[in-house]
């Protein structure tokens, strides 16, 4: 055999083989391609998902900041409504008191009114008890009859809490006491009180008549003992 026929026999087996070469290269080659194309929409979807959960995210974010910060307006709100109640209900409570105690003064000062008016009646009986002798049996029974009015009179005034001052040897008290008449003496302190001329009268600590008195004056004074000649207490 020629060495042509031996390279021919060569050259014609190696033609197949490198057709196969060929082949499985070109499959490996579509295989790598179909690899990639499969591969492709998975990884777009990856990063789709990615980029919607960053927006879920901020959108997230952003609800919870508007809801913290409707919390903090509510917060707000509400603390204001708070104060503003508990202004009200200490201008409730100051307006209940003050109208309270306007109350219980106009009370007072319609019971002084009425009392006053009655204080005159209480001196009548008490000039007619002092003033009055009885000559009869008959004179001795009416007589305890309208002491008998006079008393109860008094009593009443005493349980609704008048009570009458007690001035004599006491200092003399302008809130107290109206000063009439002065009498020079050294037997007692200057400005003492000697005589009640008119009684005086208080409901509780207030009060309801001053009492006419005459007070004690230093034995050097002149012009005579009555200081004011036009008060009528001789009706005392």
């Amino acid at each position: 055999m020629s060495d042509e026929t031996i390279t021919n026999s060569v050259t014609d087996a190696s033609e197949p083989l490198a057709t196969d070469t060929a082949i499985a290269n070109e499959a490996e080659t579509e295989t790598a391609d179909t690899a990639e194309t499969v591969e492709t929409p998975d990884a777009v979807a990856a990063d789709t998902t990615a980029a919607d959960s960053a927006d879920d995210r901020a959108d997230l974010l952003e609800k919870i900041a508007a809801l913290e910060a409707a919390q903090a307006s509510l917060s707000q709100l509400v603390e204001e409504r708070n104060t503003q109640y508990m202004r009200l209900a200490a201008d409730f409570e100051n307006f209940r008191k003050r109208t309270q105690r306007e109350k219980e003064e106009l009370e007072v000062q319609i019971k002084c009114k009425t009392i006053s008016e009655l204080l005159p009646v209480v001196d009548s009986f008490e000039l007619a008890r002092t003033h009055i002798q009885t000559a009869t049996e008959a004179e001795e029974k009416i007589h305890r009859s309208y002491q008998g009015v006079y008393k109860q009179l008094v009593d009443c005034l005493k349980r609704i809490g008048v009570s009458a001052m007690r001035p004599e040897g006491k200092p003399f008290d302008p809130n107290h006491h109206e000063a009439v008449m002065r009498e020079p003496t050294s037997e007692h302190p200057e400005g003492t009180v000697l005589e009640e001329l008119k009684r005086g009268y208080m409901l509780g600590d207030r009060v309801l008549r001053h009492a006419m008195v005459k007070v004690a004056a230093t034995p050097e004074e002149d012009g005579g003992s009555e200081m004011n000649p036009t008060n009528d207490v001789t009706d005392v």
